[in-house]
């Protein structure tokens, strides 16, 4: 066999693999875990249960491979916004809107999240990812304080909320990007944090004077 068949074979078995996995990510995505079937993302593709065990030997294997992914694509997002020297505040904003625009957009995030909410031995998959995220927008919301003036809300519970927030645009119902104005739900996000900007840290959180303390 020659190497231009090796790398045809190649590249058929990785354009199938991403059939797959888009595949059971809209199955995991409307099904759940415990509902969703092999035959049913088989059937999706028109592919039989014998050639998708070719890919992927069991359910499991098929959620781990999406929550594994997902990790990738926060990675990605992150590195895609925060540039060295870039303005804090804008990475912040960037990183959360763009996260929320491929929840929204991408089938394959959704499923990931939605598995991790599902299954207690898949959310501690995800958990690595979830406290990257935590720790990165906490991390970037005292760079925002630090250098630009962002107010002193405690960074973690701004982390905290925001993620509340994103997880949130999950249940969201049919049509909510268009009725907001935009992909993602930005002005939702715009509204967010000009609230967040526009006050200072309430006395219970400041200890009284406004000041950042802790974490």
């Amino acid at each position: 066999m020659t190497e231009g068949t090796n790398m045809a074979k190649q590249e058929r078995a990785l354009r199938t693999r991403e059939k797959v996995l888009t595949a059971a990510a809209e199955v995991f995505a409307s099904q759940g875990y415990s509902s969703a079937t092999l035959n049913a993302v088989a059937d999706r593709i028109g592919m039989t249960k014998g050639a998708l065990y070719g890919h992927f030997p069991s359910k499991k294997s098929l959620a781990g491979a999406l929550i594994a992914e997902s990790r990738q694509t926060w990675t990605s997002l992150r590195a895609e916004y925060d540039a060295p020297g870039a303005d804090a505040r804008r990475v912040l904003e960037g990183v959360v809107v763009g996260f929320a625009d491929r929840l929204r957009s991408d089938v394959r995030l959704r499923a990931a999240l939605r598995l991790a909410a599902d299954c207690p031995h898949l959310a501690r998959a995800l958990s690595g990812v979830l406290a990257d995220m935590r720790s990165t927008l906490t991390d970037l919301v005292r760079r925002a304080q630090r250098d630009c003036g962002f107010p002193g809300h405690s960074p973690r519970l701004v982390a905290e909320l925001l993620m509340i927030v994103m997880y949130g645009l999950l249940s969201a119902p049919a049509g909510f990007a268009e009725s907001v104005g935009a992909p993602g739900g930005e002005p939702l996000w715009r509204l967010l944090f000009s609230a967040l900007s526009a006050g200072g840290r309430p006395d219970s959180a400041a200890g009284g004077n406004g000041a950042v303390s802790g974490p």
